[in-house]
């Protein structure tokens, strides 16, 4: 007889509580084989294709294309014995008894969190303590009534008619806000769409400044987008770092006129055909070659144990922006690369990025950040430190500004730069010394030779 089984929402990724489901490649009666993938998902990281470890025939779809789903829930059901005899699909689970608690844990191998369906339970514990005491306690006896409860019976609560029919509309916290202040509820309008009473009408009411109410309703022009998936991830990390790691971010404006003529012969260069050199190209080299000189950009706080850590390897991050938004891959020990390997992998790794490939693991544990607001024809700005680094490079767009050159003004290719430092790691002469460096080198690359 057919044999089903329910694929659930496997953790991709180290931490994964929840995904949302972009995609299916699969539908009902589709016949799949092992390893094939079935589900593309959006975790908090990146898009993720899922493939599923069972030959056989799909029967149903648990879950809707844009749906978030936590961890561990079966999101589809295969028969892996197609040819046995005819049975009915397996029907849903019956739900369990109101005291009861059920924990349906994920199959072996996926996920990390068990999906919990909890209900409201009775007070047993208290009519288990307060029986012992009481003689005619006992739960469910016929001639105690009121003992199953183990205390005196409460009257019931009066029902409140609604004032010639109308019913406040206001979500439980607002009530509550309105009984703890003494509104009455159905003198007030609310200011929300639809009549909805807020916090702060309650709050008006109570200090006597009157509701003021719109009279345009600008629902039919607002938009509202769930906050999920990198967004999520994103604000999540920019909220913990901006919090925890004090800012300090410095300036420097420089001339890369001979960085852009150098460019201009690496592309007549055989060397170099086919092969893209950008400004990030010259950034990302010098990045690494002036964390050497001054490691403590590459180095992490560890406020847990108490430690500073200096890492001798540079993972440096490429803030990339993407259809799904803002991501960080890495170029693993962009330090040991050459100038024409860290163009190949830079190219590699931004178009990964924006067709959302980009895997959980090539965006975890990177040491530095460069980030370009160039490309926007923006001039500089203060980015935010990645989580568990220490600086982020922020390169700015390049434009042609008069500029001194031997006591005359000419046209010159300016760049600003901009570097962000944990001042709990760096201090204000080790950001200062690597933001100079690293301005020497974009500003004449023939000072790579000295390093």
């Amino acid at each position: 007889m057919p044999t089903y089984k329910q694929f659930p929402l496997a953790d991709t990724a180290e931490g994964l509580t929840e995904a949302d489901i972009l995609s299916w490649h699969v539908k009902p009666g589709d016949t799949v084989t092992v390893n094939q993938i079935v589900v593309e998902i959006e975790t908090a990281k990146a898009a993720v294709e899922l493939p599923i470890p069972w030959a056989g025939v799909v029967t149903e779809l648990h879950v809707e294309p844009g749906q978030t789903v936590e961890v561990g829930t079966p999101i589809l059901t295969i028969d892996v014995d197609p040819g046995g005899a005819a049975a009915p699909a397996p029907a849903a689970a019956p739900a369990p008894a109101p005291a009861e608690e059920e924990e349906m844990k994920p199959l072996v191998g996926y996920g990390s969190k068990a999906v919990v369906t909890q209900r409201r339970a009775r007070k047993s514990p208290n009519v288990a303590l307060v029986a012992s005491n009481a003689p005619n306690a006992t739960l469910g006896a016929s001639n105690a009534p009121n003992a199953t409860l183990g205390r005196s019976p409460q009257p019931a609560p009066k029902p409140v008619a609604p004032r010639g029919g109308y019913v406040p509309l206001a979500k439980p916290p607002v009530r509550k806000l309105a009984k703890d202040l003494g509104v009455d509820l159905h003198t007030l309008t609310g200011s929300a769409e639809g009549g909805v009473i807020t916090r702060d009408d309650v709050e008006r009411a109570a200090n006597g400044t009157p509701v003021v109410k719109s009279t345009v309703d600008s629902g039919a022009r607002e938009r509202r987008v769930p906050i999920k998936g990198v967004r999520k991830m994103t604000a999540a990390a920019m909220v913990q770092s901006a919090y925890t790691a004090p800012h300090v971010t410095e300036f420097l404006t420089i001339d890369v006129t001979p960085m852009m003529e150098f460019r201009e012969k690496l592309k007549k260069s055989r060397e170099f055909a086919g092969v893209k050199v950008t400004p990030l190209t010259f950034a990302a080299k010098a990045v690494c070659l002036a964390a050497k000189r001054t490691p403590d950009v590459n180095a992490v706080w560890d406020e847990a144990a108490q430690e500073i850590v200096y890492k001798d390897y540079v993972h440096l991050g490429i803030a990339a922006a993407t259809p799904r938004g803002l991501i960080v891959p890495k170029v693993r020990d962009a330090d040991s690369m050459s100038l024409k390997e860290l163009a190949n992998a830079l190219t590699q790794l931004t178009e990964t990025a924006r067709e959302g490939k980009t895997s959980p693991a090539d965006m975890a544990n990177g040491t530095i950040t460069i980030t370009n607001v160039g490309v926007f024809g923006v001039d500089t700005g203060t980015p935010i430190i990645n989580p568990g680094e220490s600086a982020i490079l922020c390169l700015g767009a390049i434009k042609d500004q008069p500029w001194v050159v031997d006591g005359e003004i000419k046209v010159r290719k300016v760049l600003q730069l901009s570097l962000s430092f944990d001042h709990r790691v760096v201090d204000g002469q080790q950001g200062s010394e690597f933001l100079a460096d690293v301005g020497a080198l974009l500003a004449d690359p023939a000072m790579a030779m000295t390093y």
